[in-house]
Formats: C-alpha cells, sequence, structure tokens
C-alpha cells in the first residue's frame, strides 16, 4: 500500500486533536481494528480548506463496530447500518463509523454493497481519487490509489474509468463540476476525455431525484467562482439538462461583481442570475427559497427602483437585484448603491391606519394609505407624517 511518501494531515488540524474523535478511534483500535478518517475531511486538511464532516472507516463490521465502542461506553446508532454506517456518539457528538465496502450491483442511483475488510475495495467504489484518501488517528495519510498526486496538482479525476463511475451513480456528473469549482487548477483546464463521458451519459441524469439535483445545484452555486464550471455544464449538455431554459452569460459578471461590490455570495442571487424553467419543481426548492427566487423574478432584472426593492424586501434582494441590473446591463453600479440600498433598508413608513380613521375605512382607507406610501417613497422617504397627512 502506498503510503503517499509519509505525507502528514497539518498539525493544526482540529479534527486529529479532537479528544471526542480520538476517543472514537481508540475505541476501535483497543478492539483490534484498524480505523481512518477518510474522504473529504483528509481532502480538505490536505488542501488547508475549510473543515467537512469528520468521517471514519474502518476494517470492523457494523456489529463489530457497535460492540467496540459501546464496550468502551459510547453510544452506537445503527443510522445506516444496511450500508455499513453506525453513528458513534461520544461527548454528545455524532461520528460515523462505516465499514470498509465494495459494490456488488448499482443502478446509477443507489449501490447494493458487500462488507469488506480491504481498504483497497472501499478506495475504489468512491467517485475521485482526490476522495480515496484515509488519514490514521496519528495523522499519516494513506493513498491506495494514488490520490495525493492528483490532490496536490488540484486535478479532479474519476477513480479509473470515468464512464464506470458515472453510471454507478449519475448525480457524480454535477459532483464532478462542483469538485471542479472548489478543488481544479483553472489554468488547467478541464479534461476532454471526462467531459467526453459525461456528455455520453446525460441521459442518466433524468433518473436522478429533484432533490438531490437541487443539493448539487445549491452547492455548486455557493463555490467562490462556479461560472467556469457552469459554462463547461452548458458546452456538454448538462445544464440544460437539470435546468431548461436557463442561461449562463450573466452568471461570470455576476459573481465578478459580488467581489467587487463586496456583497457575500449568496447561491440563490446567482441561481436567479441563471433562470431556467420551473426552478423550484425542478431542483425540489424549499419554501423559503421558493419565495426569494419568486421576488428575484420580479424585481431583479427590472422593477422598482433599489431603493424601494431594499424598504419593501430588505437588504439581500435589493443587493442580489442590484447585481442582477448590473449583470444585464454590463455596467457597474451606480456610485452611492450601498448608502441607497441602507437607506431604504432603515425607512419606515411614518403614517398608519389609525392616522386616517375615521375618514377612510375599508377599500378606500387602503388606497389612502397606498397613494401616501407611494408619496413618501417618491420624496426619498424624506416627507414627515404632518407633510403627508396636510398635504396629501
Amino acid at each position: 500500500m502506498d503510503r503517499a511518501d509519509e505525507h502528514l494531515i497539518p498539525a493544526g488540524t482540529a479534527w486529529l486533536t479532537d479528544p471526542a474523535a480520538q476517543a472514537v478511534c481508540r475505541a476501535m483500535q483497543e478492539a483490534g481494528f484498524a480505523v481512518y478518517f477518510v474522504g473529504g475531511c483528509v481532502r480538505n486538511a490536505l488542501l488547508h480548506a475549510p473543515a467537512s464532516d469528520v468521517d471514519m472507516a474502518t476494517d470492523a463490521t457494523p456489529d463489530e463496530t457497535i460492540k467496540a465502542v459501546e464496550a468502551a461506553g459510547m453510544r452506537a446508532v445503527p443510522t445506516g447500518i444496511d450500508h455499513g454506517t453506525v453513528t458513534v456518539v461520544q461527548d454528545g457528538r455524532p461520528f460515523e463509523v462505516t465499514t470498509f465496502r465494495r459494490d456488488v450491483k448499482t443502478d446509477g442511483r443507489r449501490a447494493v454493497v458487500a462488507f469488506s475488510r480491504d481498504i483497497a475495495d472501499d478506495a475504489l467504489r468512491r467517485d475521485f481519487t482526490m476522495n480515496a484518501l484515509y488519514a490514521t488517528p496519528q495523522g499519516l495519510v494513506v493513498d491506495p490509489l494514488g490520490g495525493m498526486a492528483d490532490l496536490l496538482a488540484r486535478r479532479v479525476r474519476f477513480i479509473q474509468d470515468p464512464d464506470a463511475r458515472i453510471r454507478e451513480d449519475y448525480l457524480r456528473i454535477l459532483r464532478y463540476f462542483r469538485f471542479w469549482a472548489y478543488y481544479a487548477d483553472r489554468q488547467a483546464g478541464f479534461d476532454a476525455d471526462t467531459l467526453a463521458s459525461i456528455a455520453m451519459n446525460i441521459g442518466g441524469l433524468e433518473t436522478l431525484s429533484a432533490e438531490r439535483v437541487g443539493q448539487e445545484m445549491s452547492k455548486l452555486l455557493a463555490a467562490p467562482d462556479p461560472s467556469a464550471a457552469v459554462a463547461a455544464m452548458r458546452e456538454v449538455g448538462v445544464l440544460a439538462a437539470v435546468l431548461p431554459g436557463s442561461d449562463d452569460r450573466f452568471l461570470a459578471p455576476y459573481v465578478h461583481l459580488e467581489t467587487e461590490c463586496r456583497i457575500t455570495p449568496d447561491w440563490r442571487g446567482r441561481l436567479a442570475a441563471l433562470g431556467g424553467d420551473d426552478i423550484a419543481a425542478r431542483l425540489r426548492l424549499s419554501k423559503a427559497t421558493t419565495r426569494h427566487m419568486a421576488l428575484l423574478s420580479e424585481v431583479g432584472w427590472s422593477g422598482p427602483p433599489l431603493a424601494e426593492v431594499a424598504y419593501r424586501h430588505g437588504r439581500e434582494i435589493a443587493e442580489q437585484a442590484m447585481l442582477m441590473r448590473c449583470a444585464l446591463n454590463g455596467a457597474p453600479p451606480e456610485s452611492g448603491w450601498s448608502e441607497t440600498i441602507e437607506t431604504g433598508t432603515q425607512a419606515q413608513f411614518p403614517v398608519s391606519a389609525r392616522d386616517l380613521m375615521p375618514d377612510y375605512q375599508g377599500a378606500a382607507l387602503g388606497a389612502r394609505l397606498d397613494a401616501l406610501e407611494r408619496a413618501w417613497i417618491a420624496s426619498g422617504f424624506v416627507l414627515s407624517r404632518e407633510e403627508l397627512l396636510g398635504t396629501f
């Protein structure tokens, strides 16, 4: 087994010195089993990227894992025992410990697995080489498939045959573009053979649930700059398959303006910049996100002045509307845009229904309030209660 030239997890990595995580490892080892940290937590630690979930892999069967940790006084929850996963609770925190596995049968969405004692079997069933990295509890990197070289080169590469890996789970098509957006060397570009394999398997995306597609798209669009990955998705036909009617021409300028204007990135605004037909259903968006997208559809590309958008819907919607309009027009925002939005955000209409009663009732009351509010907004929010009631 290749030990990646004795690569070590950086000493300051939180999970490497976490007493709870180390206690779980110790329980497994004292019972005579091997245990490793695996996947995203190892990958991100080696890239000095923010930590992801802390997962562990072991040569123990699920029953053996349960017995080992319970003997050490820990609680074991068989959360995914059919697929080898036991959630171990230590100091009130959950750690997923999964038995080495090999795929027996896959249908593009789910797999039938068999347990294994061989770490190489476990590595071979993963998606990308950079995700097939393991680390001992002491921090020594174990690299069964040579993924360390790809990681250091920031090369997103399927394990062995891309076509075979994709057919095991078609969601890996979207995962490929997400991982590229986060981890790839942009100067190196995309691997042509990988894109060809993706293009040949686009039909498999139809078998995926809207929830799974939505989760991947939201993660992709939350990347620091997803525009190149999304452009590649369009070129090979993936974007049209998952978001018919979308258009990525405004995404790159939208992301650029986020940086220039120092606006916190939000995948929902980026999704609005992409557009598409029936987005909420195709991505199975939450009710809150659906409302957010509906608002952006209403006021994003065009609509009321930004100050009014901020007054009615808040700073977040106003900022994203500003980015959409600037991306559409290919122009920077007007000077003082932030102050304009802040003014609208803080504005409070000084007239209430009580001020107009009993002279106005019912529909007439609502119409009068609306007219006064429109006059107040048009004034730049400066008309006072007295001026509104006395003049209009």
